[in-house]
């Protein structure tokens, strides 16, 4: 019979698992952060529901993808035209207010569209609009909300947080769509948009819980130390101005770019099921879902993200690595083997994800905060969109193997340059921010 393993040992072994699962500290320390992640949560699963009846409804009202793909843009359209605007009005106006405000719309929405449901009006028309509409408040509402998360955490607990905002995102991402659908077979649409209105005021209530939020004013542009306050009027292109002239901040959107633009496979999942793996629409959903799975199990995992002080440099080996494991990829001719390689993928981009967050969070003024969020969602929402008709233009001209693989090696280049040109960012460190 082995020997005991000695208390002292045991408990040293004992004491790695929280250092690798995912640090919930700021869930247990702070119930303002607490609320408004559990709401979040929650209400970003009613939306991916809502997403997904709204799909099948449009399919069932025309028969047609195309129409089910008008979906996607009449989102797109208003996401990155407001998402700019909703972050400077965030750094203007008290930010629970705006959040306040916008969620109450957002409701009111999910609950036109079961109004629309129960009434069986078959218009794309109406669902187009409700959509767009949604589009605008959600622009509106994320820049505010992201914004709030350094007033309610010490620093040190920002990657924990964003790494717990990436674990809710890929739950939502996951769950949000299978509900939806289950719920719309077994109950209608109503259901489902019902259910979504219910939701949101998980969300609403954590933002009343909270305390006001209004942006930290700076004192003007050559005032003494003892000068006060001034509340400038914020613009789009003053934020702008701003990020232009920090080097450090300026990279965290130029490497996502690099990333999602030069490396993103999935518009091209439909063709190598079929030409790689012999597979149909089944192994279309496992090669989407891989990604996605890779992300969660590295929110899961990221318990040691928070001792990592220069995060310039992890964002750059992150974004490398997601580039050199989507070139594996396309390499790959193996099914497994291939999404084993997409999940890897999945988990760098989670890593780059958080510490771009939150040098975003921690490099910046409180009243710059809410612009560069808004720049983060138009680059968030948007690169992969560019990255897809760049990967479906390179696989018509050449073929899907040089489209992927040669996707990847460019990120990985990019990615390089970008750290040999910005000798700053990869020397960034956490305790002494500068954006």
């Amino acid at each position: 019979m082995p020997d005991p393993v000695p208390p002292a040992r045991s408990a040293r072994r004992g004491s790695r698992l929280p250092r690798v699962l995912a640090d919930v500290s700021p869930l247990r320390e702070h119930a303002d952060f607490r609320r408004l992640w559990f709401g979040n949560t929650v209400s970003y699963i009613g939306q991916q529901m809502t997403a997904m009846a709204v799909s099948l409804q449009v399919y069932a009202i025309t028969g047609s993808s195309f129409y089910v793909g008008l979906v996607g843009l009449f989102s797109l359209v208003p996401l990155i035209a407001f998402g700019l605007y909703g972050g400077a009005v965030a750094d203007v106006v008290d930010r629970r207010r705006l959040g306040l405000a916008t969620s109450t719309a957002l409701t009111l929405l999910s609950l036109a569209l079961a109004l629309v449901a129960v009434a069986d009006l078959r218009s794309v028309a109406v669902l187009y609009a409700i959509v767009a509409l949604q589009a605008v408040f959600f622009a509106m509402n994320a820049p505010a909300r992201s914004s709030m998360i350094p007033r309610l955490l010490p620093p040190e607990q920002l990657p924990a947080a964003n790494a717990l905002a990436s674990l809710a995102g890929g739950v939502g991402q996951m769950a949000g769509p299978m509900l939806g659908g289950v719920f719309v077979g077994f109950w209608g649409y109503q259901a489902a948009y019902l259910i979504d209105a219910a939701a949101f005021t998980a969300s609403l209530y954590a933002m009343w819980r909270l305390p006001a939020m209004l942006p930290e004013a700076r004192p003007a542009a050559g005032a003494g130390p003892g000068a006060p306050a001034v509340r400038r009027r914020p613009s789009v292109v003053e934020g702008l101005r701003y990020l232009g002239a920090r080097p450090n901040l300026r990279t965290t959107f130029v490497s996502d770019l690099a990333a999602m633009v030069l490396a993103q496979p999935r518009v091209l999942f439909p063709a190598v099921a079929g030409l790689w793996f012999g597979g149909d629409t089944r192994t279309v959903g496992l090669l989407a879902a891989a990604p996605a799975v890779g992300a969660l199990l590295g929110s899961v995992f990221s318990g040691w993200l928070g001792r990592v002080h220069h995060q310039g440099l992890a964002v750059l080996v992150a974004i490398g690595s997601w580039g050199a494991a989507v070139a594996v990829f396309g390499l790959t001719r193996d099914l497994w083997l291939g999404l084993l390689f997409l999940a890897l993928a999945g988990c760098a981009d989670t890593v780059s994800m958080v510490f771009r967050n939150t040098m975003l969070q921690a490099a910046a003024p409180d009243d710059m905060r809410g612009r560069l969020q808004g720049v983060f969602l138009v680059v968030v929402v948007g690169g992969p969109r560019l990255g897809d008709f760049l990967a479906g233009s390179a696989a018509d001209l050449f073929t899907p193997t040089a489209a992927v693989v040669g996707g990847g090696l460019a990120c990985v280049l990019a990615i390089t340059l970008i750290g040999l040109f910005q000798r700053g960012f990869p020397r960034y460190d956490a305790r002494d921010p500068v954006a």
